[in-house]
C-alpha cells in the first residue's frame, strides 16, 4: 500500500512539473551552450572528441609555405613587425582583452588583409553564429572569423578566439573548438583551421570530423608574438590560410 501511495505520490509531481515548465514557458526547450562559456566538460558531453597528438598534419600548412616559396615577406613587413612588437611588448602581459586586440592583434591581421572585394570575403569581429540540433544549441559570439560574404558573415573558414592575456580568464582552447565543430557542420565540411591566443601566445588548430558527432583535433606548438622570428611565421601561417580560403571561394 505505501509503495502505491508513493508511486501517485511521484507521478502527481511529475505532473505539477510540467505545469510549471509549460506555465513558465520550458516545456521541451533543449540546452543552449554559448561559445565564449565552454568548457572541456561541457565539449565532452556533447561531442565525442579527442586530441590528437601527431603534429605532422601542420607540415604542409607551416613548413610547406616556407620551402615552396609561397610566402615571401619584404623588408618593410619586417620593421613593420619589429616596430610593433617594441611599442607593446612590456604591455601585453597588462593589456586588457580590447586593448591587446587593438593595440597588437588587430594591426597583424590587419597586414594580411584578409577583405577582398572581389572574392567577396573579409574578416569580422564579434559575429553571432548558431549551431542547432535537436539536442542542443551552441551560439554566441565569435571573436574573430574570416568568412564569405561582406555585409554579413554567410559562410565561415577559420577562426581566432579571445584575445586573452592568460589562462584565468577563461580557456580559449574549448571556445574555439567548439566555434570549429559549428562551422564544420554548418559548412558540411570535414576539415578547418583556427587559432586560440593568450596575451602574446598563439597556438594554431586544425579540428576533424571524423563520424557523426564524433571529432579530433590537433593544437600547434606555441608561437610567441613578442619574438620576431615567431611574429613572422605566424604571419606567414595566416597568409597561408588566406590563400587557402580564396581557392575554397573560387572553387
Amino acid at each position: 500500500m505505501n509503495t502505491e501511495i508513493e508511486l501517485k505520490l511521484l507521478r502527481e509531481i511529475e505532473e505539477l512539473k510540467k505545469k510549471v515548465n509549460i506555465l513558465e514557458g520550458n516545456e521541451n526547450q533543449i540546452p543552449t551552450y554559448q561559445y565564449s562559456k565552454m568548457r572541456d566538460i561541457d565539449l565532452k558531453k556533447l561531442f565525442e572528441i579527442e586530441q590528437n597528438l601527431d603534429n605532422s598534419i601542420f607540415d604542409e600548412w607551416f613548413r610547406g609555405n616556407i620551402e615552396n616559396n609561397q610566402v615571401e615577406i619584404d623588408n618593410s613587413i619586417e620593421v613593420f613587425f619589429k616596430d610593433l612588437i617594441e611599442d607593446n611588448k612590456s604591455l601585453i602581459e597588462r593589456y586588457s582583452e580590447e586593448d591587446l586586440k587593438i593595440n597588437f592583434i588587430a594591426p597583424i591581421l590587419n597586414k594580411v588583409k584578409f577583405k577582398s572585394y572581389e572574392k567577396k570575403m573579409r574578416d569580422f569581429y564579434e559575429s553571432r553564429m548558431t549551431y542547432k540540433t535537436s539536442q542542443f544549441v551552441l551560439n554566441g559570439t565569435v571573436d574573430f572569423v574570416v568568412s564569405e560574404g561582406l555585409v554579413e558573415s554567410k559562410k565561415p573558414y577559420f577562426f581566432i578566439q579571445e584575445f586573452k592575456r592568460s589562462e584565468e580568464y577563461g580557456n580559449p582552447r574549448p571556445q574555439l573548438l567548439a566555434e570549429l565543430i559549428s562551422a564544420v557542420e554548418l559548412n558540411n565540411w570535414k576539415l578547418i583551421k583556427g587559432a586560440y591566443i593568450i596575451g602574446g601566445n598563439w597556438h594554431f588548430a586544425i579540428l576533424e570530423k571524423l563520424e557523426i558527432g564524433q571529432y579530433q583535433y590537433f593544437i600547434s606548438q606555441n608561437f610567441d608574438s613578442t619574438k620576431i622570428g615567431d611574429l613572422k611565421l605566424i604571419y606567414k601561417n595566416l597568409l597561408f590560410v588566406k590563400n587557402e580560403i580564396i581557392s575554397l571561394v573560387e572553387a
